[in-house]
């Protein structure tokens, strides 16, 4: 109790070739080898929830339903693998797991989208690094905290 174990963690040197993206496959270019495959992001208002992701990222997301669920998909061809999901046990959170989405060269033009269509802006665009581009921190319309992530 108390402390921490790093049993069976590995340690990879993730500034060199070899890095931890190449040992595991990831691809920058948003490829199937990265180590997230999908992503599901919970909705009480699926209506409004596909309103608000089709408006920030001037989309037009497929709708599907699946065991009772209401699905809006992602456009795949833009590299997002996931989905808006409304039904039993899914439930809109500002706390865990925190997802960038990626806003390739729009973020500053996303950014005002945000409120728009019922979210809500927590942390303005802020720049990482100049390589690393910027990041932005926001509360979509169902209350989920997420990013948005652009160069």
């Amino acid at each position: 109790m108390g402390g921490s174990s790093n049993k069976g963690v590995s340690k990879k040197n993730t500034t060199k070739k070899g890095s931890l993206s190449e040992d595991v496959g990831a691809s920058p270019e948003g490829g199937t080898s990265g180590l997230l495959t999908w992503f599901e992001i919970p909705a009480h208002d699926f209506s409004r929830a596909v309103s608000f992701y089709n408006h920030l990222f001037g989309i037009e997301m497929e709708l599907s339903e699946v065991n009772g669920y209401s699905m809006a998909l992602f456009p795949h061809d833009k590299g997002m693998n996931g989905a808006i999901i409304c039904g039993e046990g899914s439930f809109p959170c500002d706390k865990g797991p925190l997802l960038y989405l990626n806003a390739a060269d729009d973020l500053q033009q996303m950014i005002p989208r945000i409120e728009e269509f019922g979210g809500r802006l927590l942390l303005g665009q802020t720049q990482i690094s100049e390589t690393a581009g910027s990041f932005a921190l926001f509360l979509d319309s169902e209350g989920n905290k997420l990013a948005l992530h652009g160069k």
